[in-house]
């Protein structure tokens, strides 16, 4: 009976410690997958937004551009938003695919339910509701979703 209750002790400590491996995992990809979204969609908007004055306005757009800058050329001006427009169409280009690249979403939602049933079967667990040789299979169960997640252990060999 002493061995048994080792044993779920053990379960229990490693539940406790994979949720907090997951728990950073969440604290670190969350803002770095916000951070491209917003990188995507702000350069997205401004690459349309250098485009719209010459598309809407035509050549009396960029000639009066030019004559604000001083400038008698408009050609100057039409490279000049072209450029730019392409500098930052690449930027939203390469922020949207790096995002999709390592399936940041599915990964950050995998670890979301891996924790959110890791904290379920530690309760049952701590509450009797579930035999421990079935505790065992669900932990080795979510954890499995998210064997990406490198735990605390590891890091620091």
């Amino acid at each position: 009976m002493a061995e048994r209750d080792d044993q779920q002790q053990q379960l229990l400590t490693r539940i406790t410690e994979r949720r907090r491996d997951v728990e950073m995992f969440l604290k670190r990809a969350r803002p770095k997958s916000e951070r491209l979204t917003t990188v995507s969609v702000v350069s997205s908007a401004v690459a349309a937004a250098l485009t719209a004055g010459p598309g809407l306005g035509g050549p009396s757009f960029t000639e009066n551009v030019a004559g604000v800058f001083g400038g008698r050329d408009d050609s100057l001006v039409w490279r000049l938003l072209c450029l730019l427009a392409m500098v930052v169409s690449v930027v939203a280009a390469i922020s949207a695919n790096l995002g999709k690249s390592k399936d940041a979403e599915a990964r950050i939602i995998a670890a979301e339910t891996s924790r959110a049933e890791l904290e379920g079967l530690q309760a049952m667990l701590e509450f009797g509701q579930v035999s421990f040789e079935d505790a065992v299979g669900l932990y080795q169960q979510y954890i499995s979703k998210v064997a990406y997640v490198e735990s605390a252990g590891s890091a620091s060999r």
